[in-house]
């Protein structure tokens, strides 16, 4: 098939040249990227190295996964020794020791009685994964009506049907048609807080729509909230201070599960392992995905409560059938396995929490800084996520943001537009000055726009 414009062609690593036009890109304007295409062939540390040898600095650690920097030996040991060992495993019916032995490890880690893990392959599918365990939970308690899922807008659970659904980023639905049975909680994101640093302290009172859904839907009918305790690909959005807990609150009231999606929190983002545990509030299911492996091999995981769970195994009928009718080929994957084992002793053996939390209130002085350039509408930040809200061009809310984030990648520097927004999570090791060199690259791509 002809496309309107020639793709260019570029040298692989093994100086062949290939053609560009067979691959349809994820999130991307492969029209834009195909006429000026931006190629990674290796990685070490907190940076890439582009295909004509430039040194780019890793700002997002790249999709939120990466904190301990790119390929790390231990986790390339790891997996090579896996590989050699067990390459694969079937998961129904069957098993093997590494998934028995990170099954136990995230749940040392979990707050209280979340003790139970069901693994996938990616954030998308650990989303979808919570939503079907809590409706089918309602089921098995004989509650068949409670189908209805509470998301939040702006919020985002990935890009299967019931992530889109659950999620309330209008450009990830729109394009799709009808999903699942939702309804959505409004946003956090106020005027009055704009530049807050950390935690907002207004906006503890929007957790209250909740009881209007209830009141429109009736809690007979609703199975579960779900939210991101740090909103992050709609641009980093942290809760104001009371909100989780009220949320909380209202959810065991009127018998209704929480599921915090933490595919980005999860595992030193904020300098705990769990926002649940940073936050003070321990949710009913919990998602994880991405710095799980360090982005190593794709592995997601769904945590759920000892209640959640003994309420399938009591009641499936005779020990041989099957309790929950759901899993993936890939579930548990062996090699998985291993890279987020090796990943987790890397988080611990190298205080990666620590470092996180330690550099966090050097980066949050440094993103603030931006403030007062032109365009800059927000900053928000919590932990070593940070996001700016970028005024919009005449009709295109999307177009500064992607001139921004090139213009950072031609200056040796990688973030990430998304939206109005440009978002940045640092690798947990990240230096002083690394910081600084990046904010001045993004100040000055800020004022190329004028």
């Amino acid at each position: 098939m002809n496309l309107p414009f020639k793709s260019k062609k570029i040298p692989n690593i093994h100086t062949k040249v290939v053609d560009l036009d067979a691959y349809w890109m994820p999130f991307t304007s492969n029209r834009l990227f195909k006429k000026e295409p931006r190629i990674i062939t290796q990685a070490q540390g907190r940076y890439y190295t582009d295909s004509d040898g430039r040194k780019i600095f890793d700002g997002l650690s790249g999709l939120w996964t990466c904190g301990a920097g790119h390929c790390r030996r231990e986790i390339s040991e790891a997996v090579s020794q896996q590989i050699r060992t067990l390459d694969y495993s079937p998961s129904f019916n069957f098993s093997h020791p590494k998934v028995i032995e990170l099954a136990s490890r995230i749940t040392e880690l979990s707050p209280n009685d979340l003790n139970r893990v069901f693994f996938t392959n990616s954030g998308s599918e650990s989303a979808d994964t919570a939503i079907k365990i809590a409706r089918a939970y309602w089921r098995q308690q004989g509650l068949s009506s409670k189908t209805k899922i509470i998301g939040r807008s702006k919020g985002y659970h990935g890009v299967n049907y019931g992530g889109i659904s659950a999620g309330g980023i209008g450009a990830n639905r729109a394009l799709f048609g009808d999903g699942i049975d939702t309804d959505h909680l409004p946003h956090t994101l106020l005027p009055k807080n704009n530049f807050s640093h950390g935690l907002p302290e207004n906006g503890k009172h929007l957790a209250d729509n909740l009881l209007e859904m209830i009141a429109l839907h009736d809690a007979s009918n609703i199975a579960a909230v779900i939210v991101e305790p740090m909103a992050g690909s709609a641009g980093v959005i942290p809760p104001p201070k009371g909100y989780l807990q009220r949320l909380k609150h209202i959810c065991d009231q009127h018998n209704i599960l929480l599921i915090f999606d933490e595919v980005i929190t999860a595992f030193g983002r904020i300098g705990s392992y769990f926002a649940a545990e940073e936050f003070g509030v321990v949710p009913d299911i919990i998602t994880i995905a991405k710095q799980i492996t360090n982005g190593t091999q794709p592995l997601g995981g769904v945590i759920v409560k000892e209640q959640i769970y003994q309420c399938f195994m009591k009641n499936a009928g005779p020990e041989h059938r099957i309790e929950l009718p759901h899993g993936y080929t890939y579930s548990g994957h062996p090699v998985a396995c291993a890279a987020a084992l090796a990943t987790l002793d890397i988080l611990e053996n190298d205080a990666l929490l620590e470092c996180s939390r330690n550099l966090a209130p050097i980066f949050e002085k440094a993103l603030h800084s931006l403030k007062g350039l032109p365009y800059v509408t927000d900053i928000r930040n919590y932990g070593l996520a940070g996001g700016i809200t970028i005024a919009s061009a005449p009709g295109e809310p999307t177009l500064r943001p992607y001139q921004i984030a090139m213009s950072c990648w031609k200056k040796g520097f990688y973030v990430r537009n998304g939206g109005d927004t440009i978002q940045l999570g640092l690798p947990f090791t990240t230096t002083k000055d690394e910081v600084d060199l990046l904010i001045n690259a993004i100040a000055d791509s800020i004022r190329e726009l004028t």
